[in-house]
């Protein structure tokens, strides 16, 4: 798409503040019905400007783009061409981080600090690292010879790109989740239709305004669909030409997107909700422990699937770790995303604040205590805000404790000694991540070797990174994000034999 100049540099000066356009087949352009949808800034509640609203046919052409690109070029088959255009990519990135960044913090409301790791700078760098296991990926493997029914063969087992991939994407994180799918499914040689949450269009189109103008990535091999109509994300699963789906965002959308893919039985991937446990045992360091839960929930605001949003503790600290974690959360305010120090920012919207004030309405109401925070402060004139709240006194049942929240509330939980911390822990439909601390490194990692949960961190331990496969248990999705069986979830199996 890019021009080249021979030695994989492509042409510099693409702007990706506030793109509009959807990327088609190798165009940027509106959407056939001139439609277009508005993007703000949670912060203020400002529009910041409008991304062109894909229609059925729009997503039509996408999807038909893809399968050509697919079919027909040389993208599939081409493993060091694919290397070559996401360094490109990579290095695009790179290039307009500063742009990126501060289009992240307006349209996000994250933390500008954020954007160094999770929300920017990390995703970037997995770009590379996906690169680089492509090129050194055993594409085949040789299983030698044997005699099945007795006829001497020769065999060998080939991995291949799936095909073309939908790519659903939520808000909260987005460009560590666009780019978690379409790297790797690129790189394994599938080509892509990205729709990506209507909240956050335009950190998506700033990808597609990279790939058509500073990489050679070939039309149809990449298209990006932004729509404020959530019924494209259904389009794209019930699509027959469409060999996957790769979603990540709510259990219960997520239960929506493998029923309407089973109609054709395509590959699927889901990636869902978390109400992860952050367990403190008896000997850890309690205020030390306290302070990182505390400092864990208010970041971003909470809108994390795998933040710990359960605090289990020991039934005899438990006054001094409220005490610990209330201290903590009492310092950390919702602030302004672009101060470097802010660590929680506004919420995303009016409706995920008023979801979040109404689970804290349920917590009181079933004899709960909010010890701090959980109030709009009054500090700010406009946007979507709500003080990080600590939830004591509700049992175990309660929706409060159960549910997906997706914002700044911490609950705290009893418990009575390591068996029972487990048993809490795992007393939930979901099972995305987790937390251990203890004054034992043997005694935690045996803890976290018993909670069903697809992540745990140990005693601060940090398990995110581009190499480090991510997903749940249960209904916390279906399948592995990043790492080898991240990327091998874009690939197909295929046995081979000859006469031996």
């Amino acid at each position: 798409m890019g021009r080249s100049d021979g030695t994989g540099a492509t042409a510099v000066g693409v702007s990706v503040a506030g793109e509009e356009r959807l990327l088609v087949d190798g165009e940027l352009r509106q959407a056939r019905s001139g439609a277009t949808f508005t993007t703000s800034n949670p912060a203020t509640g400002e529009v910041l400007g409008v991304a062109a609203d894909a229609g059925p046919e729009d997503v039509g052409d996408a999807v038909a783009a893809a399968r050509r690109a697919f079919d027909t070029t040389r993208w599939s088959t081409d493993v060091a061409f694919r290397v070559r255009c996401l360094r490109q990519l990579h290095d695009a990135f790179v290039r307009h981080a500063d742009e990126l960044r501060a289009l992240t913090v307006a349209e996000t409301g994250s933390p500008v600090s954020l954007t160094r790791s999770a929300q920017l700078d990390d995703p970037v760098a997995g770009i590379a690292w996906v690169a680089d296991l492509a090129e050194r990926y055993p594409w085949e493997s040789d299983l030698g010879n044997a005699a099945p029914l007795g006829i001497p063969s020769h065999r060998w087992v080939r991995r291949e790109a799936t095909g073309v991939v939908g790519a659903i994407t939520p808000w909260n994180v987005p460009h560590q989740i666009n780019l978690a799918k379409v790297a790797p499914a690129l790189a394994a040689g599938n080509t892509v239709v990205l729709k990506p949450a209507p909240d956050t269009p335009w950190c998506a189109t700033a990808l597609g305004a990279l790939v058509v103008g500073e990489t050679d990535i070939p039309p149809g091999v990449l298209n990006v669909v932004p729509s404020s109509d959530h019924g494209i994300g259904a389009a794209l699963c019930a699509d027959p030409r469409v060999d996957q789906v790769s979603f990540t965002g709510s259990t219960a959308t997520g239960r929506t997107v493998m029923a309407t893919a089973a109609a054709t039985v395509k590959k699927v991937f889901l990636e869902l909700g978390g109400k992860s446990a952050f367990v403190v045992l008896d000997d850890a360091d309690l205020r030390g422990a306290c302070a990182v839960a505390a400092f864990t929930v208010a970041t971003h605001a909470g809108q994390g699937c795998a933040i710990t949003t359960r605090l289990v503790v020991p039934r005899a600290l438990l006054d001094d770790a409220v005490a610990a974690t209330a201290a903590t959360l009492a310092k950390l305010p919702a602030g302004d995303p672009g101060d470097p120090g802010t660590v929680c920012g506004p919420v995303i919207n009016a409706r995920q604040r008023d979801r979040i004030e109404g689970y804290l309405a349920l917590a009181v109401d079933g004899g709960g205590e909010i010890v701090v925070g959980g109030r709009r402060p009054d500090r700010f004139d406009g946007g979507f805000w709500v003080d990080p709240a600590l939830v004591v006194g509700l049992p175990g049942d309660s929706r409060v404790v159960r549910e997906e929240i997706f914002g700044p509330v911490l609950v705290v939980l009893p418990h009575d000694g390591d068996g029972d911390a487990v048993a809490i822990a795992n007393d939930s439909p979901y099972g995305l991540s987790g937390s251990v601390w203890s004054g034992d490194r043997d005694r935690a990692v045996s803890v976290a070797n018993r909670m069903r949960t697809g992540t745990v961190g140990v005693n601060g331990g940090l398990w995110y990174s581009p190499d480090v496969p991510f997903g749940g248990y249960r209904q916390s999705g279906i399948g592995r994000e990043m790492g080898v069986p991240g990327f091998e979830e874009y690939l197909e199996t295929k046995s081979i034999a000859e006469p031996a």
